[in-house]
């Protein structure tokens, strides 16, 4: 899983580091497209946290069958999904940049962009709910291959596409849109031919069918995973439209800061998403002592990583951004960004555990709750007062960020230890 997610977070340095070539300005309209996408994203995530729950339950229930017939009610779920937000953001995408606070060579630049990515949020939805499945089912290895796969495409077509090398067309900016999204396709593709035939989790013709109690519970299960998600990722639109009004240079700064974060923290959530497997395998089993157990260890493994990223990103963070950033300015401010943030990544490491163990356990709903209060009752006003009345500037909204994920944290550990989610039925 670790593996799995490190390449995840490959798409989104590789993508950095080819877009920043182009300027603050490429910078600048993909992170406001990052923003919409964080919503697929969200909805991605809180559908494969219920795919993964359930999955994992039926699994260590020795119910090959279930576990069957809820991935293909999830991949259909997720289809749905697609389809109609899909087509909505392709049509819009122009619009939504303006309304994030785009200038109008933002919008130019970022429109095909945005349409490209937006229209194309099914191959991202199947990603992640389809590893949800394999996760779930103990087949990690076969995640990490998919997105191995999607990676080494992605990695290819990215510079190719963007600077028109060789027989490839030169597409700017839209064609780190067109890599990333064709890596992904195929990515799926492969994902759905072992589905077929794997070993741990196989669909077959008799599971292609709709089962609405299924996936009605896949949608009660998931409603409060994807609540959780958008209320962090609303609160990451909050920051990203406040430091819009800085100007498109600081917005390039954190932007690049922020994608070299995920690019730390998704190992970190695959060590996470593994405490969301053995929680929901071992409650299945019934083995809720050996699930807690299971969370205490993946804490200390996850806390031992993130304190070494800590001293590396504080020490090194402008050799780090120099790979990325197109200027002094932009290296600044993300340079400061990548500091400022690094101060939460102890505190978070046990956070992340513990809030997929809550998810493992089908209990989605105590983690949405917990961010509500720290993001966006917390959070967000923090940044404004921060950014403006106080005139701390950008910086202010970096402290924020390190404040209330910390925060967030300690909340999560403190609720995980009462236990009531060992009760929790899926």
């Amino acid at each position: 899983m670790v593996l799995e997610m490190a390449g995840e977070s490959l798409f989104v340095v590789v993508d950095a580091f080819f877009v920043g070539r182009l300027g603050a300005n490429a910078l600048a309209a993909l992170g406001l497209t990052e923003t919409f996408l964080m919503v697929v994203y969200s909805l991605a995530t809180g559908l494969a946290m219920a795919t993964t729950a359930l999955v994992a339950r039926r699994v260590g229930e020795k119910d090959e069958h279930g576990a069957s017939r809820t991935a293909v009610q999830a991949i259909l779920v997720g289809v749905g999904v697609a389809v109609v937000l899909g087509g909505s953001g392709a049509i819009l995408a122009p619009v939504l940049l303006r309304a994030m606070g785009g200038d109008a060579e933002v919008v130019a630049i970022g429109t095909t962009f945005a349409r490209v990515q937006l229209g194309g949020m099914i191959v991202i939805i199947l990603l992640f709910v389809n590893n949800a499945i394999y996760r779930g089912a103990g087949d990690a290895s076969m995640a990490m291959r998919s997105v191995w796969l999607a990676n080494g495409i992605n990695i290819f077509l990215d510079p190719m596409l963007i600077f028109g090398i060789g027989p490839f067309p030169e597409l700017g900016l839209a064609g780190s849109a067109v890599a990333t999204t064709t890596g992904r396709g195929i990515g799926v593709l492969y994902q759905l031919w072992s589905m077929s035939r794997g070993r741990r989790i196989r669909v077959t013709r008799s599971d292609l069918v709709v089962d609405t109690a299924t996936i009605k519970t896949l949608l009660k299960v998931s409603r409060g995973g994807i609540g959780q998600m958008l209320v962090s990722q609303v609160s990451y639109i909050g920051s990203i439209r406040i430091l819009a009004t800085f100007g498109a240079v600081v917005l390039a700064g954190y932007v690049l800061a922020i994608r070299v974060v995920i690019f730390v923290l998704l190992p970190a959530w695959g060590l996470a998403n593994a405490a969301a497997t053995l929680v929901g395998q071992n409650l299945g089993a019934r083995k809720p002592e050996r699930a807690e157990r299971a969370v205490y260890v993946t804490g200390l493994w996850n806390t031992g990583f993130m304190a070494v990223i800590t001293i590396v990103f504080v020490i090194f963070a402008p050799n780090i951004m120099r790979i990325f950033a197109p200027d002094p300015d932009t290296l600044a401010v993300g340079t400061r960004a990548l500091r400022i943030i690094s101060y939460g990544y102890v505190f978070y490491a046990w956070g992340m555990v513990t809030i997929q163990a809550f998810n493992g356990a089908g209990d989605t709903t105590t983690p949405t709750w917990i961010n509500f209060f720290c993001f966006w009752l917390f959070q967000i006003p923090l940044a404004y007062i921060l950014a403006k009345p106080l005139d701390v500037g950008p910086a202010g909204v970096f402290v924020s960020i390190a404040l209330a994920y910390s925060l967030s944290a300690v909340v999560e550990v403190i609720l995980f230890r009462r236990g009531k989610w060992k009760e929790k039925k899926v």
